[in-house]
Order: C-alpha cells, then structure tokens, then sequence
C-alpha cells in the first residue's frame, strides 16, 4: 500500500508556474516501500535499495599500471642514468616469484602484481633496453610512479554503489568485479494508466464519425516501460461518472500512481471534479506552460488503499510534454530513485520564434551537431494535438517563463528526449 503524507496542495483551481508545480509535487511525494533481490543481469534500470559495501579491496594488491618494469625507486639517480639488469618477468594473473636485490628489476605487464620491495614502474616507452639490462635517464620518472596501490579504487567495507541509484551498465560491472551475484532493488512502481474521452477508440475499433483513435495510452505506457515501471492498462473510459468511479477505484486497489490523460481542463463535465473530491485530495491546476496548461495532482483513496493521481490533458503532445515536465521526476522520486536535475543542453536557435513572457513554453525540436556547435530548429508545427511533430523531435526546447522572443541564433535551452526517458 502507498504511503501518502500530508497533501501541500491546496483545494480548488490554482495558477502556477512549472517550476511551482515541479516543486509541489516533489514536496508531496515519498518513496514507496518494498524491495527485491534479482540476479545481476535483471538489474539494469532498477533502483538500488541498499548500499552496495565492497567485500574486497580494489585492487586487491598494488600493482602495476603499464607494461614496463619494476624496481625499487630509491635506485633512481638525479645526476645520471639509472642502470638495471633483468632479471625476470611479472604476468598478470600470476604472483610474483622469488626476490629481487639492488641494481635488478622486473619486466612487468599491466595489472600484474608487484613484488615485494618494488614500488615503481618505468613504461616501456620511457627507458632504453640493452639486452638483459635497461637504461633510463634522470627526470623520465619518480619513485611512486604507475604503481597501483591495494584499495586505492575501492577499499574493502567502503560503498561502491550507493542505494537510490538508477543502476547503469557501468554500475553492473562494478558490481560484478566485486564478486557480487545478486542485488536488492526497490519492488517496481506499479502505474495504472487509462484515457478517458467518448470520442477515443482502440486500436482495431472502426472509426465513427467525429472519434480518433487513442494514442496517448501507447505513447504513455511506452514511456513508463522505458522508465522501468510495471505498467498496468485500464484501457478507455467513458465520459460517465459510474465508469470513471468504477475505474479510479480498480486503479487504486492496484497500483501506486494512476495516470490518466483527458478530462482535466475547464471545460470538462462537473462530475470529474467531484468525483475526484469525493475520492482524495486532486487539486486541479492551471499551469502556466504551453502546451499542457490544465493539469490534475494529488491523493486518491479507495477501499482502504491510497494512489497518487496524475492526471494529464487530453491533447496527445500536451500529454507526453506534460509526462516530461511533471510525471517522470515524480514517478523516479516515488520508486526511491536519487534525483537528479534534468540534463540540459545550450544550443543555438536557428530561426526565430515568438513568445511573450510569462509562461513555459516547451516546443519540439530537432538537435544536431554543426561545425559551430549545438544547433536546434523546431519541428514543425506546435499544435498541442501534432504528435507528428513530436516523433520527428529528439529535444524539447525550453522557453523559461521570463523568457521573451528568440532571435535566429540566440542560445536556448534544451531537454535531450534521451535523458528523460
């Protein structure tokens, strides 16, 4: 069952900002409780819910950092070359046999132990060879020098990967050269997602006159399955007060958070809002951004149960720009995830576009690499229902809310779609 807390947000329509409403809902939210363990391969984009300590210390043992040898760097001369005679050779893999006395060394390869009274490694490429001996002049290295020491990456009881981590591919491998199998990862956020609207059919419907068919349902739980959720679709809803009950209710009994898109802008029936009275506290805001102004959060409460609404406007661009700016932080932030701000790129405009201060305005863009640097045009129309032009975008260019017209070639803000999903 979701943990809900106290509610910050007051009832009724409220006016705010997108960095308002970013704020209020981070304020309202707290991780969901429950963890699993899964094997390592079944770990990717999980969140971890313990600090991973390390067993071992990294590496293991001092050893060396080049293809080289190795020798006590005390025998280094200032005033002339440093003469030495070879005497054997240090594998990766193996330990080192027997001692080495003054005036010797050992040819050594990358990550192979050191032995004992070594402390140094000349590259190869630094010292001079002369059958059995080599010959490196003063200056080229200091004592100390490309020796790996014991615990230096990762000493051992030390956290390798802290808990709240959205695990990488990187994050595996880390893990995995600690010798560790399995992690206890955050149970799965469980989303129910439905689109309400007597004019939407599902795919394999005919099409009656006036109706579309639903495309923010596919578009949303494609998102939410890239964000590592277990989505659970509730399909269409009609525009009826006993199935939007019926539904919201199911949702609750079911899942964490219930997203909906369409039926939260001011023009929708009375019963939307008094039925979601009835069942939590959703404020229903107005938010001060382009697309996506009308926009419904808060608690829902049912047979015992409680949910996090978020409930998104009907358009289908308005819808995901809306899951962008507000949903996905919220829903990371629920399944325990660290935040982490935004990734935001500068990249110059390449034409013109008008704005008048006073709200966000998130247009889609095409991001590309010229010979100057970032560049970004918009993708076509802006309409909030042109989802074509969201399919040709790879960024959302953020217009702030101060924010005037841009000039050709003025700088602006971007959000790379590869980060938010």
């Amino acid at each position: 069952m979701t943990e809900l807390g106290p509610s910050p947000l007051a009832a009724g329509d409220l006016q705010l900002t997108v960095n308002d409403a970013r704020a209020a809902i981070a304020g309202a939210l707290q991780p969901i409780a429950g963890s699993e363990t899964v094997p390592l391969m079944q770990a990717l984009g999980r969140v971890l819910a313990a600090d991973v300590l390390s067993p071992i210390d990294v590496p293991a043992h001092d050893n060396s950092a080049m293809d080289g040898y190795a020798f006590d760097g005390s025998a280094l001369r200032a005033d002339a070359a440093t003469t030495l005679a070879v005497v054997g050779t240090v594998y990766a893999g193996a330990p080192p046999r027997g001692t080495v006395a003054a005036g010797e060394c050992l040819r050594i390869m990358t990550g192979a132990v050191m032995p004992v009274g070594l402390d140094t490694v000349v590259p190869l490429e630094l010292c001079r060879a002369e059958g059995s001996r080599i010959g490196i002049e003063p200056g080229v290295i200091r004592p100390g020098d490309n020796r790996r020491r014991q615990g230096e990456d990762l000493a051992r009881g030390k956290p390798a990967v802290r808990a709240g981590r959205v695990l990488r591919p990187a994050d595996l491998g880390l893990v995995a050269s600690l010798g560790i199998a399995q992690l206890t990862v955050v149970r799965r956020l469980r989303v129910a997602l439905f689109s309400t609207g007597d004019e939407l059919r599902t795919l394999g419907q005919a099409l009656d006159p006036g109706c579309v068919y639903d495309s923010n349902r596919y578009a949303l739980m494609a998102a939410l399955q890239r964000l590592g959720m277990e989505v659970i679709d509730l399909g269409l809803v009609r525009d009826d007060p006993a199935a939007l009950q019926a539904t919201l209710e199911a949702a609750v009994a079911q899942a964490d958070v219930v997203l909906t898109s369409g039926g939260v802008s001011a023009g929708d029936a009375d019963h939307t809002r008094a039925l979601l009275a009835r069942l939590g506290e959703v404020a229903f805001w107005k938010v001060a951004m382009r697309p996506g102004r009308p926009f419904a959060f808060g608690p829902l409460r049912a047979g015992g149960r409680a949910s996090w609404l978020f409930a998104l406007p009907g358009n289908p661009v308005a819808a995901l720009v809306t899951y962008y700016a507000f949903v996905r932080d919220g829903l990371l932030q629920l399944a325990g995830a660290t935040p982490e701000p935004l990734p935001v790129l500068q990249a110059r405009c390449s034409h013109a576009i008008r704005k008048r201060p006073g709200r966000t305005e998130l247009q889609r863009g095409h991001l590309s690499l010229a010979p100057e640097g970032w560049q970004v045009r918009v993708t076509g129309s802006q309409g909030a229902g042109i989802l074509r032009s969201m399919s040709e975008a790879n960024a959302l260019v953020v217009l702030r809310h101060e924010q005037g017209s841009v000039a050709a070639g003025e700088l602006v803000d971007v959000w790379l779609f590869d980060g938010l999903v």
